[in-house]
């Protein structure tokens, strides 16, 4: 019951976000944006971006930009103090009250509902009354926002670059609309040089539109299609074999194809303008072993924990148990920090788990559990089981949609679901998951044969969006 209230607030505040896969960035905003970008003489360009940005951002709350300008005005502050003071201990104070002002915000904006309204479930439990309190709204892109605030201030702490010189340059890449609300999360010193020169060319704005296009069809034609039968599956009250496996399946290729759709749109838009962003996902349902896996799944992320979280925690500096105790805590905060509900933290206590084990077995064995084959068959088994925890409302309804999916409420498709199960879904549904394992063969050897049917399949996907409900990037909530 904690996220229900949460998620439906979610799902209204995004009603009045602008997105990429909307008429109104498509048809408006994005060609304003490019025609005064290359009309703008380089010294202006960084301002020209913040001020597109804040408008992009401010469109659903203008009044959140507040927080954003306080975020950046103060990370630049403390990177400048960080780097003026000689001492180390005083280096390491400043740094500890940066981050952690970041991290109050989050705290708060994020944290604050789950906390008070678990809070009232145990007072609850024990005969007392209530705490009152008024639920917060979580900014859209905190969470992404925050996470390169604080890494560019460990980033100055570590002299692995120098602070921003130029305000409107760091509040540029702060803001940048292609990454601003659900990454890729990146780091400044990867943009830093790009702020300063970065080439602007037909050929980079026309791979930049291509891998926009993309990222557009694999959002409007394969994750919008399929998200009815997810979320079918998860609100049936009962679900049988037949509902939660089609669930876990369907929201499987959902999440992919929405979120890897999401981050090519934004690859592909910053190209269009000269910058360049690291690659973010690299076939991930084809791993063989859950480690594999985060090392092809949002890799912006991963990275980013292991940089700036499990390094922080000691790594793998000091002995096994303390190694396999700050991997299983990385990804438990991981899990919380995608959302305020204890099926994320059970989910990141998963994937620990997991990633314990696996870590456990190479260092004692040597070699795989299972040849190549199966080992991606159980990995993908073990991500469904995850992603179950990941999509579900709360941890009772994670443990309804597992008794479905161990045939404890029936076989058949229950009416709940069958209605939505149609067969252009079903033929979308199979050609998702052929796709995600014909990816590594089109990357190699089909490209050339697949950019005729792009321009098509984008107008398709056009028209599409223009006679469908709004539906939000699923990203966005966290």
């Amino acid at each position: 019951m904690l996220q229900i209230g949460c998620c439906k607030a979610q799902r209204h505040r995004q009603l009045f976000s602008m997105v990429f896969s909307s008429n109104i960035f498509l048809f408006a905003f994005l060609p304003l944006f490019l025609g005064f970008y290359y009309v703008t003489p380089w010294r202006a360009k960084s301002a020209l971006i913040l001020v597109f940005s804040y408008a992009f951002y401010g469109w659903w709350r203008p009044d959140f930009l507040g927080l954003l300008v306080s975020v950046t005005a103060a990370s630049y502050v403390f990177a400048l103090a960080i780097e003026a003071a000689t001492e180390q201990t005083q280096r390491y104070r400043l740094l500890t009250v940066g981050v952690t002002l970041n991290l109050l915000a989050l705290a708060y904006f994020k944290y604050a509902n789950f906390g008070i309204d678990s809070l009232n479930v145990a007072l609850s439990g024990l005969g007392f009354e209530k705490v009152e309190f008024t639920h917060v709204l979580l900014p859209i892109g905190l969470s992404f926002y925050i996470f390169h605030a604080i890494s560019y201030l460990v980033d100055i702490y570590r002299r692995e670059a120098p602070p921003a010189r130029n305000l409107i340059d760091f509040a540029a890449f702060i803001a940048l609309f292609p990454h601003l609300v659900a990454g890729p999360v990146l780091r400044y010193h990867l943009l830093a040089e790009q702020f300063r020169t970065r080439v602007h060319s037909f050929d980079r704005f026309s791979r930049g539109c291509v891998i926009f296009m993309v990222g557009f069809c694999k959002k409007v034609l394969i994750a919008d299609t399929v998200a009815p039968l997810a979320d079918a599956a998860f609100s049936a009250p009962i679900p049988t074999l037949a509902d939660a496996w089609l669930g876990a399946v369907a929201y499987t290729i959902q999440l992919f194809f929405d979120f890897s759709g999401y981050t090519d749109m934004a690859i592909g838009l910053a190209l269009m303008i000269g910058f360049v962003f690291p690659e973010n996902f690299n076939d991930p349902y084809v791993s063989r072993s859950i480690t594999e896996f985060w090392k092809r799944w949002h890799m912006s992320l991963s990275n980013w924990l292991r940089e700036y979280l499990y390094v922080s925690l000691g790594g793998n500096r000091k002995g096994a148990v303390r190694t396999y105790v700050n991997l299983f805590l990385t990804m438990v905060l991981g899990g919380l920090w995608h959302g305020a509900n204890w099926t994320f933290i059970v989910w990141g206590a998963w994937h620990g788990g997991i990633l314990v084990l696996e870590r456990y077995w190479t260092q004692r064995f040597g070699k795989p559990l299972l040849p190549a084959w199966l080992g991606v068959i159980k990995t993908m088994v073990l991500v469904m089981i995850g992603w179950v925890l990941f999509r579900a409302t709360d941890i009772a309804g994670a443990g309804r949609m597992f008794s479905g999916m161990l045939g404890l409420n029936g076989v058949s498709f229950s009416p709940a679901v069958e209605w939505q199960v149609t067969p252009d879904r079903l033929a979308i549904l199979i050609f998702g998951i052929g796709l995600v394992y014909a990816m590594p063969w089109l990357k190699r050897r089909g490209e050339s044969y697949a950019k005729y049917l792009l321009v098509p399949l984008f107008l398709w996907a056009v028209a599409t969006l223009s006679s469908q409900s709004f539906t939000p990037f699923l990203y966005f909530q966290f």
